[in-house]
């Protein structure tokens, strides 16, 4: 006869604080049980009754038992598989419906805007990212196309960064002394790897693992990273040549190599630094006066138009410059004279679509050795691409109150960098800067990332030509100008004032970032946090009151790490130095435990060893306000003397009643002065009792 076990989940929390969600009651018989545990004999474990039942568990017995996995599954899929599940997975099928024509003139003011913004960005941070200029370009537009179907904020914009560049430029393989570009394959294939790992991340819901870099971290990381990238400008400021990989190489290349500067360069890089400064300023005047202006009915509309068109000018500062250094060049190089440094011919036209090759045999490259030469930064890589762009999506979701979904930008920004690997792009995120000017154009929807795509797709099929008279002095204010505002000194001070030892992180990051890599000062400061974590976890705050009886309350949940010091400290506070012959031991031990609530095997043992010893001393140790779940682990492990109460005081007055004759006459107890953390008192349990 075939037994059967008609089965639904409960949500409750389980003894490893786990919860769990009823999908469908499904019905097994013995052999398919048999099949879904295994070699499990155990019988199943009854329900807590401090659990909330969505579903029920019933043990069929009878020839009536069958089969329904077929269906459970059928209707699994059928509850995730619904419109909105999908809708989700594509939220352009959300906002779209919705889309009113009067959203249009904003988002492609604010996609024009972008697309000037984009423009001269894209072509200063492929000199970062130690590509051809035409490469930062590559990876301006098809981020922008993919965002407006799959991301889910309305400000965001996908492209070439700071920070990106800087990473493509570390660990996309080895400089060619000729040129001083790596080769652009190894940047193409961490562009796809790096969307496989995110897109994977996405589906699979992990975009909390950027929850484990903290803030200081981060912080030492951007600014190490503007550092890096400003030293790394200076040498077209200074218009000289010289190879360097790391900061340490361009602090070198820049003192050897400094009495060989191009004054003309450096002329030019003065002018173009004081006019973007003037510009930024004039933008936030103006913004200013139109927020203090904006309620003047008797403004004109001259005045108005004014306003917006020196706005525009200031937006697009980075544009109006490059622009501006090109023509002056331009006409220089017409009258026969060649003062700057310029970036030299960029190809013409569209980059091909088409998958990145992983086997390269005209240049002798296999998949092993792009791996090989990757290392790192294929976790690296997408980890902070991931992060950077979460930050800003949240900052500027807070702002204009909507909200994102973290695993959707994942699926987002993974897809994003897939597509984008097939027209020769290196790894995009959100940029900042951009993003900032995406919001204040007023943008409504993801569409404005579609007119920033289309005016860079514009400029490379029509503008490349003219590009090649911008001066390397003109991209290196633009970049340096842009990664100064990266560089957080105000944090030092606020970290001081708040938690000193927060510093220790930051600094490690960023003094290890410069000197010896990212990678390694990313890997140093997360580690450094961590440390600092589980130092914490293993050295609970414990604090004791009373005398006779002794109250021990525990900080916060007791895992592996802290077991050994807690037992350590119980023991030492409760029966002091054992070498001490005239000790007065306390009649008894409340060990309160109304802040812990995780534990694990390890501590089971340390308690069990504790009871043992204040058994073997004759002091009885007892527990209060255990939460539920962590009680059923020490009922269920059944440790001898077990004894726990609802609360402190509950304890305290059963402690009384038990020695009461000998605590009477002790003037110095204070045995009801820890308040109890449970409003009700509840029932006392013993494991004896309680099998």
């Amino acid at each position: 006869m075939g037994h059967g076990y008609d089965i639904s989940f409960y949500q409750q929390r389980s003894l490893q604080s786990n919860s769990y969600f009823v999908l469908q009651s499904v019905t097994f018989n013995e052999g398919a049980m048999a099949d879904l545990l295994g070699s499990q004999t155990e019988p199943l474990m009854p329900v807590s009754t401090d659990t909330s039942v969505v579903g029920s568990i019933n043990i069929v017995d009878g020839p009536n038992a069958a089969m329904t996995v077929k269906q459970g599954i059928r209707d699994f899929f059928r509850k995730s598989c619904t419109v909105k599940n999908w809708k989700k997975k594509l939220p352009i099928t959300i906002w779209l419906p919705k889309y009113k024509p009067s959203y249009l003139l904003n988002d492609f003011i604010a996609g024009l805007t972008v697309g000037l913004t984009v423009i001269p960005q894209g072509l200063a941070y492929a000199t970062v990212a130690k590509l051809p200029l035409q490469y930062g370009l590559y990876s301006a537009f098809m981020g922008c196309f993919v965002y407006c179907l799959l991301g889910t904020s309305k400000d965001i914009t996908l492209g070439p960064t700071a920070i990106m560049s800087l990473m493509v430029g570390q660990f996309g393989g080895e400089e060619d002394p000729t040129t001083g570009f790596i080769n652009p394959i190894y940047a193409v294939i961490l562009t796809f790897i790096c969307g496989c790992i995110q897109l994977a991340m996405g589906i699979l819901q992990l975009g909390f693992l950027v929850n484990f870099i903290s803030y200081p971290v981060i912080n030492g990381f951007t600014t190490s990273a503007a550092v890096t990238i400003g030293t790394g400008q200076i040498k077209h400021v200074l218009g000289i040549k010289y190879h360097a990989n790391d900061f340490l190489g361009d602090v070198e290349g820049i003192i050897k190599n400094i009495k060989d500067t191009n004054l003309w360069d450096l002329l030019m890089a003065a002018v173009c630094f004081v006019i973007l400064i003037v510009l930024k300023i004039l933008k936030t005047k103006v913004s200013k006066w139109e927020h203090d202006s904006c309620e003047d009915e008797d403004l004109s509309l001259a005045k108005k138009i004014l306003w917006k068109v020196l706005w525009l000018i200031g937006t697009a500062r980075n544009a109006v410059v490059v622009i501006t250094a090109a023509l002056f060049a331009w006409s220089l190089h017409a009258s026969g004279h060649h003062p700057f440094t310029l970036v030299g011919e960029i190809p013409a036209g569209l980059p091909h679509f088409e998958p990145p090759d992983f086997n390269d045999p005209s240049q002798n490259i296999t998949s092993n050795e792009i791996v090989k030469e990757l290392n790192v930064g294929i976790v690296i890589v997408p980890l902070i691409g991931f992060l950077e762009s979460i930050a800003i999506g949240k900052a500027f979701a807070r702002e204009n109150k909507y909200k994102i979904d973290s695993n959707q930008e994942l699926i987002a920004l993974g897809g994003a960098n897939v597509f984008s690997s097939f027209i020769s792009s290196y790894p995009v995120t959100g940029s900042f800067s951009r993003t900032a000017v995406n919001s204040q154009s007023g943008v409504k929807t993801p569409l404005g990332g579609v007119f920033t795509g289309s005016l860079v797709l514009l400029a490379l099929g029509l503008l490349t030509p003219q590009f090649q008279y911008i001066p390397q002095a003109a991209l290196a204010s633009v970049i340096i100008t842009a990664v100064a505002q990266m560089v957080d000194c105000k944090i030092v001070l606020k970290l001081w004032k708040v938690k000193k030892l927060d510093l220790l992180p930051l600094f490690a990051t960023f003094i290890i970032s410069l000197l010896l890599g990212i990678e390694i000062g990313i890997i140093v400061g997360i580690a450094l946090d961590l440390l600092i974590v589980l130092y914490k976890t293993a050295r609970p705050k414990i604090q004791v009151v009373s005398r006779e009886i002794l109250v021990i309350k525990v900080g916060h949940g007791i895992h592996f790490p802290a077991v050994e010091h807690i037992t350590t400290s119980v023991l030492e506070y409760g029966l002091g130095d054992e070498d001490d012959i005239e000790r007065a031991l306390p009649k008894a031990v409340i060990l309160d435990c109304s802040h812990v609530d995780t534990v694990d095997y390890t501590t089971i043992q340390g308690m069990t060893e504790l009871l043992y010893e204040y058994r073997d001393a004759g002091v009885k140790l007892v527990f209060a306000a255990l939460e539920q779940s962590i009680r059923e682990v020490f009922l269920l492990a059944d440790i001898s003397g077990f004894t726990t109460y609802g609360n402190v005081n509950d304890a305290v007055s059963a402690l009384v009643d038990e020695f009461g004759e000998q605590l009477q006459h002790d003037p110095n107890r204070r045995l009801l002065d820890v308040n109890s953390d449970s409003s009700t008192k509840q029932k006392s349990y013993s494991g004896t009792d309680n099998k």
